[in-house]
């Protein structure tokens, strides 16, 4: 049987690269995202059952909706990966950031609970099924001038934790993944360097690798994944110095 797969934040960068990846495995889709115009282009595109939902993650009864619609028409999904997420550069002292803050931790928090919870009971109840987060390691720790995005993955990755903590025995996997730098439109308006940078379409590839296995959690690319490792080892002081002086920071406005 095709797989069925969910995904959120779907008409560009990683959701995009996804739904590519799996049409052309002959799955059958239910797309997400706010963006109803791109998101149909996308799906006339590809090949198979694709089914768009135009919403935004942080409409929690939109999303019940269109989950139970997705559901009825295909059944119960094997996959639902909760990938969309939105990033800004903000500082607490700003007051026009605070709207800001507001919005990233909505998105990629919130709507990240939002995407699982019409799945979780169906899926439970049918013994299998993977919940997929898609975190950064941006949330692994702090960074200067994008604490909202930084605490927002942080956030995420300790949600999914807990989830995998609450499903364990029950059949569904849980499955926190954390990029690195990925080549998307977030990453487009980065004016710094970003060191082992991922094309999306290879991003994609390592990701669905990653779900295939069934990994608990998982880090990309492997540089980042030692990375990942050694930054929490470093001491405050240290690490305060260093990235206080030594990185660029993400360009203030609205969430991308």
């Amino acid at each position: 049987m095709a797989l069925r797969v969910w995904i959120t934040g779907a008409s560009s960068g990683i959701g995009a690269a996804l739904a590519r990846r799996y049409a052309a495995r002959g799955a059958s889709l239910g797309l997400v995202a706010r963006r109803g115009d791109v998101l149909r282009e996308l799906a006339a595109s590809l090949p198979g059952r694709v089914f768009t939902y135009p919403l935004d993650v942080t409409d929690t009864a939109a999303q019940a909706a269109a989950a139970q619609d997705f559901m009825q028409r295909v059944g119960v999904p094997d996959i639902v990966i909760a990938n969309a997420g939105v990033s800004a550069g903000t500082l607490t002292g700003a007051d026009e950031d605070l709207e800001v803050f507001a919005r990233i931790m909505a998105v990629n928090v919130q709507g990240m609970v939002n995407t699982f919870h019409p799945f979780v009971g169906s899926m439970r109840n049918g013994g299998r099924g993977r919940l997929v987060g898609i975190a950064s390691v941006a949330g692994v720790r702090g960074l200067p001038g994008a604490g909202a995005y930084a605490a927002s993955k942080a956030a995420a990755i300790a949600y999914l934790e807990s989830l995998r903590i609450e499903l364990h025995g029950s059949g569904v996997k849980v499955i926190t993944v954390l990029p690195g730098y990925v080549e998307t439109p977030m990453t487009a308006v980065n004016q710094y360097p970003m060191p082992f940078m991922l094309p999306v379409d290879e991003a994609a590839r390592r990701i669905i690798r990653i779900i295939r296995r069934g990994d608990s959690y998982a880090v990309l690319p492997w540089q980042m994944a030692i990375l990942a490792r050694l930054l929490p080892l470093v001491p405050n002081a240290l690490y305060d110095r260093i990235l206080a002086h030594s990185i660029g920071r993400k360009p203030r406005g609205l969430p991308v």
